[in-house]
């Protein structure tokens, strides 16, 4: 079998997006589809004193626009802020020293596109935590289509049988025929979130991985991989989603 992922290109992922990455074959940067403003796309969150803190990438507002042709606002020294901002909640993590370097060297470069920058934060820390999925953006291939058909075709063009989703999706993603006409199996994100040693008390899941790497280094991964769970099939998906709506 080969399993196929497809997500957005995020600002500095949390964790689950690299389980996601450790389970595919292969991963598709979907940079062709709408992108949203003030979402996951342009920002996350890191830990500080004072706890969670969010650190949003400026745009030029051209909407509607994809997200593959979104600008970086160059107007505003964000870069420089948020290189600030992450030495000096980090500074004193375990593994600091080790990937301070090829961060601050990245925050160093100018970035005119945003999918640039995201793709270039999530492949360096894909390959900090030692995942060796390849990544493919999809605006490089030749695909098309919307939601359920721009998935299927996706799977078909990289020979892939198993698309495994974020649980999230199936809110949206609940018509499972277009992907048995053509002999894929959908499965969905079973996740939840480890506990790991963090500076500054109490603990906060869901930062981005950045977290987990600069306080856990080498063992990021086993970490990581240690939240996963089997997947859910659609009809558990669905009845889990609802559930957690319903609480």
């Amino acid at each position: 079998m080969k399993r196929l992922v497809v997500m957005q290109p995020t600002y500095l992922p949390w964790i689950g997006y690299f389980d996601l990455m450790d389970q595919a074959d292969c991963f598709v940067l979907l940079d062709t589809v709408q992108f949203e403003r003030q979402s996951w796309q342009q920002r996350n969150r890191i830990k500080t004193a004072q706890g969670a803190e969010w650190l949003t990438v400026p745009i030029v507002r051209e909407f509607p626009q994809r997200i593959a042709a979104v600008r970086i606002n160059a107007a505003t020294d964000w870069a420089s802020k948020h290189w600030r901002t992450i030495e000096q909640n980090y500074r004193r993590a375990p593994f600091w020293n080790r990937y301070a370097g090829a961060l601050e060297t990245m925050y160093s470069a100018r970035w005119e596109k945003l999918v640039e920058l995201n793709s270039t934060l999530i492949e360096w820390l894909k390959n900090a935590l030692h995942i060796s999925t390849p990544l493919v953006r999809a605006s490089e291939l030749a695909v098309s289509g919307q939601r359920e058909s721009l998935l299927v075709n996706l799977c078909e063009y990289l020979r892939a049988d198993v698309y495994l989703s974020p649980l999230g999706s199936a809110v949206y993603l609940t018509n499972q025929e277009p992907f048995t006409a053509k002999g894929i199996c959908v499965e969905f994100q079973h996740y939840e979130h480890p506990v790991y040693r963090q500076l500054y008390p109490p603990f906060v899941s869901h930062l981005s991985a950045l977290d987990l790497l600069l306080n856990e280094g080498e063992a990021s991964l086993s970490i990581l991989r240690s939240g996963r769970r089997a997947a859910y099939s659609m009809v558990e998906a669905a009845f889990v989603r609802e559930r957690a709506e319903n609480v």
